[in-house]
């Protein structure tokens, strides 16, 4: 069973509602649907897992939540709702006071998103010297505290280091650090263990996860690791060409995958069981974001796509309570003719 398990039926703590980025080049004539009419529900205490190739959107939609897009890129339609208030209505005066406090993020490659030339406790501290007003003294404090929250040995030292002195693991810590210092209620992890190996990845899980616990953290999990959202996740949303073409619950997702693309991912995980079965791989490359296809955008690298699929992009559907899915053999109506096409 995936960590936390949440039962909360109270009100979402975050709910995007129809959201849509577009890249617009700057003659105006190539637009890219990154993130094309995406809703999603968190509520406090919950982790939801976005997954996908790279390239399906997923970064730019977390990008989006906090408004800290490139110059290219703009919000053209949705809402983004934050314990009930608009983020896009918000003055970028007043979307300062929600980054950082209310809403958090750890980058991917936290070399990035260390400043070389300060300090560690520098860093760890300017959060709260910021929407707290505390003192240089006091943030240091804090600082020393969060990195041994997040299990940095000799903390009194490491406050006083720089980026570069740090293990990949360590940076990886301080930017989590970073993130929590002021107690956010939403804190979004876009790849944050990609430069990870496997045992300082397992300790960083484990961290994130007692963090959460101690903070009710609702947390945003991006990756392309299937196992660490089996691991970490509540709820599931699979995303490709822009969209999420499945949503709900992670257990019944992995069990009863609805989509065809969904299956395909699960289908390429390797299985220790396996000693001779080849390794499934999904044929093609994902489709150019300017120019999607007319139908669904999968539907070319769909064995299972019949004629319906390459004429009209599928709707968005619930078959389930809790459950979303972008698929034309979702439909009753398709759904044995679909059966029959892949007999076929």
């Amino acid at each position: 069973m995936p960590f936390g398990t949440v039962t909360n039926s109270g009100p979402p703590l975050l709910q995007l509602e129809h959201l849509s980025t577009h890249y617009v080049s700057a003659q105006g004539t190539r637009v890219v649907r990154a993130v094309d009419d995406v809703s999603l529900t968190v509520r406090a205490g919950e982790t939801l897992g976005i997954v996908g190739e790279s390239g399906s959107g997923k970064s730019t939609l977390a990008l989006t939540l906090l408004r800290i897009l490139p110059p290219a890129a703009r919000i053209v339609g949705g809402r983004i709702l934050f314990e009930g208030e608009d983020l896009l209505q918000k003055s970028e005066t007043e979307m300062q006071h929600v980054r950082g406090k209310r809403i958090a993020m750890v980058l991917q490659d936290p070399m990035a998103s260390l400043n070389p030339l300060f300090t560690i406790g520098d860093q760890v501290g300017e959060p709260i010297r910021i929407h707290e007003g505390a003192s240089r003294r006091s943030a240091w404090e804090r600082a020393r505290a969060l990195l041994k929250a997040v299990r940095i040995p000799s903390p009194e030292t490491r406050v006083k280091q720089y980026p570069h002195e740090m293990s990949g693991g360590m940076r990886q810590r301080i930017v989590g650090a970073i993130g929590i210092s002021c107690e956010p209620r939403l804190l979004i992890a876009d790849e944050p263990t990609t430069s990870l190996d496997l045992t300082i990845q397992a300790q960083y899980l484990n961290l994130l996860r007692d963090l959460q616990r101690e903070h009710n953290l609702a947390l945003i999990f991006i990756t392309h690791n299937l196992g660490i959202v089996a691991k970490m996740c509540d709820q599931l949303a699979v995303m490709y060409a822009g969209r999420v073409v499945e949503s709900g619950p992670v257990s019944q997702i992995f069990n009863t995958p609805k989509h065809p693309y969904t299956e395909a991912l699960l289908n390429s995980i390797p299985r220790m069981t396996d000693t001779e079965q080849r390794l499934v791989a999904i044929d093609g490359q994902p489709p150019d974001l300017s120019a999607l296809p007319a139908g669904c955008a999968f539907a070319p690298r769909c064995a299972r796509a019949v004629d319906h699929c390459r004429v009209a992009a599928p709707p968005e559907t619930a078959p389930a309570a809790g459950r979303t899915v972008r698929c034309w053999l979702a439909e009753p109506a398709l759904a044995g003719v679909g059966a029959e096409s892949g007999a076929a």
